[in-house]
């Protein structure tokens, strides 16, 4: 494979031969892609676009009634950090949350359909390049079941004539295992690390399409095999841009660690079990936005 660009996959025939190991090989070599054939509606995406500019339309004291007080979660307003970036967050979308978030913001019907579809459509994909990777791996079995969490989060970014040429959001890997981007197919500023240049690959809209990208647990349980994807958003036009990304985190009650069939002579186990909430706060507290975060839960380091 070139290195031209982030390869965009077909996956409209997802039992098609070959397709789990083409997924394996790009994310070991991108840690991301693009999707195409994906299987969720475009009109649901629309709709789902349209409900998201909706909620960031809402007065500021509703917005903030889903603040929380954990640092990475629920409703984040504009600060000296990243002050072009305002989000929301739903916290754990397999349980309660969802109606919850939905509750706090008096939202409509509609609107509150609209989430529930869209989330249970990702989720689900989600849970199709999962069962994916393991295929592509030798393995068996689904890899992301009903007791791995996940958090949704929409994106607005505030670009004005002063924003040209700065970051939305600066470099950063994902802390999780798999991320599913819906992103703005009007305005872009996507933009991929190659990791074998270390040059930012711009990863233009295409409409329609759905981008995946492995985060540092991805990268851990595949035992380094995977490249957990560093990004940032970057402002090329003053022009309003949104986006929704689903996190796939980690179990809720266990610990993430590489099967034992990613375990060789020349290839020894590389980082101790990892809790993955444990794994955020650490991140976290010690100020560390990539993977590099991980060189503190190396085998050689305990």
């Amino acid at each position: 494979m070139g290195r031209e660009g982030v390869p965009l996959i077909d996956i409209q025939n997802i039992d098609q031969q070959g397709l789990a190991k083409e997924i394996v090989k790009v994310c070991e070599e991108w840690g991301c892609f693009r999707m195409v054939n994906h299987g969720v509606p475009t009109e649901l995406m629309a709709e789902m676009k349209l409900v998201v500019a909706s909620l960031f339309d809402l007065p500021t004291e509703i917005k903030s009634r889903t603040t929380s007080s954990v640092y990475g979660k629920g409703y984040i307003a504009r600060n000296p950090i990243t002050p072009f970036f305002e989000s929301f967050s739903i916290d754990d979308i397999s349980s309660s949350s969802t109606n919850e978030f939905c509750d706090h913001l008096a939202i409509s019907p509609y609107q509150r359909e609209v989430i529930n579809k869209y989330t249970k459509a990702i989720r689900d994909l989600a849970g199709i390049l999962g069962h994916k990777l393991k295929e592509g791996s030798g393995l068996s079995g689904d890899l992301f079941d009903d007791q791995w969490c996940c958090q949704f989060r929409m994106n607005k970014y505030h670009y004005t004539s002063e924003s040209i040429g700065k970051p939305g959001i600066h470099m950063h890997s994902d802390p999780s295992f798999l991320t599913v981007l819906l992103d703005d197919y009007d305005v872009n500023g996507l933009q991929i690390v190659d990791k074998n240049t270390g040059d930012f690959v711009p990863l233009d809209p295409v409409p329609g399409t759905l981008v995946a990208n492995i985060g540092d647990i991805g990268k851990a349980w595949s035992n380094g095999r995977y490249c957990s994807a560093k990004h940032r958003v970057w402002c090329f036009e003053a022009k309003t841009r949104y986006s929704m990304a689903l996190f796939v985190l980690g179990p809720k009650d266990k610990k993430v660690e590489a099967p034992s069939e990613f375990i060789e002579s020349d290839h020894k186990r590389l980082y101790v079990p990892i809790e993955f909430e444990k794994y955020r706060q650490f991140r976290i507290s010690a100020k560390l936005s990539t993977d590099d975060a991980l060189d503190l839960f190396s085998k050689s380091a305990t």
